[in-house]
């Protein structure tokens, strides 16, 4: 029996960094990436002289998000997959399943699985079933505040009231008090109805002071299963991740271990494929407790990649091609410290308003092989379009230990010049060069220096 082949032509279904990151590695493989656009899109620097399809106007529910035009345009174009990235289709089971349906491999899990980790209650009760240790909360969804408040009574306030099959941050509140709580249940739901379609909600113990942990993984469709190691991501705001590091400077070894042990076992369990990322809080005890699984490609997967050496998304090719993992666990080695900073356009003085508009200047730090990677599809003259999320770059840098790494990054930051619009590089500058941060005398509520 012949041995799968990779794909001639991969259809990127995304746009700006992430779309530039796939490419990248399909040019590496000897693949042609095809393009998606919008009309906000169709002309950026990036797709000059690249195969691309139009997929409609600059809102992403014509565009980015219409199944039935990406699919047509991986068709007409002749690819045989899909790259999802992240955000838009990433996670939709739905979407996984369409593909399928008119003949092209979609690069990510079974979409059966997809649907049972993108619903949170069914995805909590497999990861117990795996081992994993789980936040207390409601077994279920809440069918009215009546239950929320009971179940709040059982674990006590505060409480996270958090949408069923939703994340990033939206139909998400926190209740102190049973007269709280109805308020928040109300608000949780309508706001989950109105960005996920769907507006059931469940209820977890708030956990005050604690560490936001993942753990990337990557399986194929034989049984096996690898992490690549773990990153702290609790510099956030608003849900939202702006610094990751990996290794997490305050999980013990001990703890470690157990839970990349258990989180490899679970993702074997649960039959998934592809590039997966675990998600925890760690409480005042150092118990990492699950929350959910990004069913997808990280936006921070680069610090993985920069502390192994491998490329996570010629690895996700590969397998959804159904070829075996090209590595064992033993064959993996995790070197020194990485830090990632994301690099939006907005403003950080102005409650981190976006900073649409053109570019006049853009010159990032200077790479260097092992070291310092940005990851961008930014230039000058380029226009950052208000329609979309504001990442325009990614600066990861990667020392022997954490301090050496923390100068690294200060001090590609310091080199960072871009002019035109405003940026996150002196919140970044800030958080890094703060005593607090350096510390790790911080949690998911605050921001060091802020």
């Amino acid at each position: 029996m012949a041995s799968p082949k990779l794909f001639r032509k991969i259809f990127i279904a995304n746009r700006g960094e992430v779309a530039v990151r796939i490419a990248n590695t399909c040019d590496a493989l000897g693949i042609t990436p095809v393009f998606a656009a919008s009309t906000a899109d169709v002309h950026a620097h990036y797709l000059e002289g690249r195969e691309k399809v139009l997929l409609g106007p600059s809102r992403a529910s014509e565009s980015y998000l219409n199944f039935e035009n990406v699919i047509q345009g991986a068709k007409q174009k002749g690819c045989t997959a899909i790259h999802p990235g992240w955000g838009f289709l990433a996670e939709n089971h739905r979407f996984a399943a369409m593909c399928e349906t008119h003949g092209l491999t979609f690069i990510g899990p079974p979409a059966h699985v997809m649907r049972l980790m993108g619903t949170k209650s069914p995805a909590k009760k497999a990861m117990k079933r795996g081992g994993l240790t789980l936040i207390p909360g409601s077994d279920g969804v809440l069918p009215d505040v009546k239950a929320a408040k009971e179940v709040a009574k059982e674990i006590g306030y505060p409480v996270l009231i958090k949408a069923e099959a939703g994340g990033g941050g939206r139909g998400m509140r926190i209740a102190a008090s049973d007269k709280e709580i109805e308020s928040a249940f109300d608000d949780a739901s309508a706001e989950a109805l109105a960005a996920f379609g769907d507006g059931r909600v469940y209820l977890e113990k708030l956990i005050e002071g604690g560490r936001h942990i993942e753990i990337q993984l990557m399986a194929d469709k034989y049984g096996n299963a690898v992490h690549i190691g773990e990153r702290d991501c609790t510099v956030q705001r608003n849900h939202q991740k702006l610094i990751e590091e990996s290794p997490a400077p305050t999980l013990s070894d001990a703890e470690r271990k157990k839970a990349l042990e258990a989180a490899v076992q679970s993702t074997i369990a649960i039959g998934y494929v592809g590039a997966g990322t675990m998600e925890f809080l760690m409480d005042h005890e150092g118990t990492l407790r699950f929350m959910e699984m990004n069913t997808r490609l990280q936006v921070e997967h680069s610090v993985s990649e920069i502390r192994s050496g491998l490329d996570l998304v010629a690895e996700q090719i590969r397998v959804a091609a159904g070829l075996p993992l090209s590595w064992k666990q033993e064959d993996i080695t995790l070197d020194g410290h990485a830090i990632e900073c994301r690099i939006n356009a907005e403003d950080p003085t102005e409650g981190f308003k976006p900073s649409p508009g053109k570019i006049e200047n853009w010159s990032p730090p200077k790479e260097v092989n092992g070291e310092l990677r940005v990851d961008t599809h930014a230039c000058t003259g380029y226009v950052v379009p208000p329609q979309y999320d504001s990442l325009i770059a990614k600066v990861i840098t990667k020392g022997a230990d954490r301090n050496k790494t923390i100068k690294k990054m200060i001090d590609a930051l310091e080199g960072f010049d871009v002019g035109g619009i405003k940026t996150t590089i002196s919140f970044h500058r800030k958080v890094l060069g703060n005593d607090d941060f350096k510390s790790n005398n911080y949690h998911t509520g605050s921001i060091p220096g802020q």
